[in-house]
């Protein structure tokens, strides 16, 4: 039995959700986001909670029960309040630039990396080192953010690299001199 599935979602005053021929609308203050339902999974509204139910108990709708309460939360959740990820890059010369639409990486390659900010997402640049990806997608924002640690992933005995905020890298001993 699907605990994530069963559970209610509340909606909160000022976000609605509308669901039409299995596609689900939520509009909130911060913007709008859609999902389609899959796998026969039903929406049922009351007042301010959302319910859904599955019609089987086969493996691949069960599966879809919990995803779907999930993807619908987290939707509401991002029209309200918003997702971040923060970034920290560490190394001699590493450092993050905003130019318009464009990140710019130094990782210490012979070349400046960049990449093209996707629509609906916000970088912010707190340091030269450390930014933050904001926006109302929890999936958007959290695949951007690991393209973003990709780059230059942290490596374990100096410590160097792009790692997320809350991130622990354990750390290696090196080589002893003999």
């Amino acid at each position: 039995m699907s605990r994530i599935g069963n559970r209610k979602i509340i909606v909160p005053s000022g976000v609605t959700v509308t669901n039409e021929n299995h596609l689900v609308s939520v509009k909130g203050p911060k913007g709008e986001l859609s999902l389609e339902l899959k796998g026969g999974i039903e929406l049922t509204q009351e007042e301010n909670t959302l319910v859904v139910t599955r019609p089987n108990d086969e493996k691949e709708t069960k599966a879809m029960h919990g995803t779907t309460n999930a993807n619908i939360h987290n939707m509401i959740v991002g029209v309200t309040e918003g997702f971040s990820k923060g970034l920290e890059i560490i190394g001699v010369g590493y450092r993050f630039n905003v130019k318009g639409n464009t990140l710019v990486i130094n990782a210490g390659y012979s070349h400046p990396v960049e990449l093209s900010i996707p629509t609906g997402l916000k970088v912010e640049l707190v340091s030269n080192t450390e930014i933050t990806v904001s926006g109302i997608d929890k999936v958007l924002v959290g695949k951007f953010a690991a393209e973003i640690r990709s780059v230059r992933e942290p490596e374990p005995y100096k410590g160097k690299g792009i790692r997320y905020k809350d991130e622990y890298i354990r750390r290696k001993e090196g080589k002893k001199a003999a």
